[in-house]
């Protein structure tokens, strides 16, 4: 199983950057989470923003109304950010899984190497 994130860089409070992962070599038919997580310098990993069963989506309120979460066919997952502000600065991760267990990164079996996320204020 190979994730392989892209897009990130370094923004200015207010710009918007989009992320890429790419999943290969899994089970796609028995994928029930898609997700995004995060981790900031000294902190946990903590879920950004996942597509549960059913399709169902989750937003931290963190990132409401500010991230959108899309997927192509469990094989590509996407996280636009839009209005970034410099509490987003962390390392993003994608992640695939075939729990129910979609907000914990327990539920998780896969993940990419991550891709470092820095807004300046």
């Amino acid at each position: 199983v190979q994730l392989m994130e892209s897009g990130g860089g370094s923004v200015e409070a207010g710009g918007s950057l989009r992320l890429s992962c790419v999943v290969s070599g899994y089970t796609y038919a028995m994928t029930n989470c898609m997700g995004w997580f995060r981790q900031a310098l000294g902190k946990e990993r903590e879920v950004v923003t996942l597509i549960g069963i059913g399709d169902n989506i989750f937003y931290d309120d963190s990132v409401k109304r500010r991230f959108t979460i899309s997927q192509e066919n469990k094989t590509r997952l996407y996280l636009q950010m839009n209005s970034l502000k410099p509490d987003d600065t962390a390392i993003y991760f994608c992640a695939v899984g075939r729990s129910s267990l979609c907000r914990y990164t327990w539920g998780y079996d896969a993940w990419g190497q991550g891709t470092q996320v820095t807004v300046s204020s």
